[in-house]
């Protein structure tokens, strides 16, 4: 398990460093990524959230980069295009892939499915659904399948762990991040840092 943001090309973005990126993926976040990967990273959370944003979030500052960094700094909701992906290392088969609209912003729904407060959906095209069955979680791909999804089941122990990691993960990054926007943003590196916290449903570094 591990959790993904969705990556698009950025040809034409300069406002700082950015990796090289193919025209659509998914970048695992985690605390081993390059400089360039974690600008690529808060490039594209910042994009998931460059809207006109409303009147009371204050106007929109006129140089580039506070114009980009505006909707990340000043909307109260935020979204991060991703979620986390379930892959047997084994295999390569994938059986949760975050879809169209999921968020890495809504990744404690896997809590409730532990919990067994429900079931949730990461997003559409494909539609993967993870659902507790007694003491198991079942992982489905694609629920809107018509050729046979892949499915597993996986011990409720195994997924808490799992979930744990993931969290970890998200956890390192964004202490990673922390320290490129210090180096790279300064006079934003704070705000920057706490707005990706939000956007990621994590508590704020120290």
């Amino acid at each position: 398990m591990q959790p993904v943001l969705e990556i698009s090309a950025a040809d034409d973005f300069a406002l700082w460093p950015v990796g090289e990126q193919e025209s659509h993926g998914y970048l695992v976040l985690n605390g081993e990524l390059t400089p360039a990967e974690v600008g690529t990273a808060v490039m594209r959370i910042a994009d998931c959230n460059d809207f006109e944003p409303e009147v009371e979030h204050g106007p929109c500052p006129t140089d580039p980069l506070g114009t980009f960094l505006h909707g990340l700094l000043t909307m109260p909701d935020l979204f991060a295009a991703g979620g986390f992906r379930v892959t047997d290392t084994t295999t390569d088969t994938v059986f949760v892939e975050p879809g169209c609209c999921n968020g890495l912003e809504t990744w404690r729904d896997w809590l409730d499915v532990l919990d067994d407060t429900g079931c949730a959906y990461f997003g559409h095209d494909p539609s993967s659904v993870a659902e507790r069955v007694g003491d198991s979680v079942r992982l489905t791909v694609d629920a809107h399948g018509t050729d046979g999804s892949p499915v597993i089941e996986l011990p409720v122990d195994q997924v808490r762990r799992l979930v744990a990691g993931a969290q970890q993960d998200l956890q390192d990054f964004l202490s990673l991040a922390g320290t490129w926007a210090e180096q790279h943003l300064p006079a934003h590196a704070a705000a920057v840092t706490a707005a990706l916290a939000r956007a990621l449903d994590l508590a704020p570094t120290q």
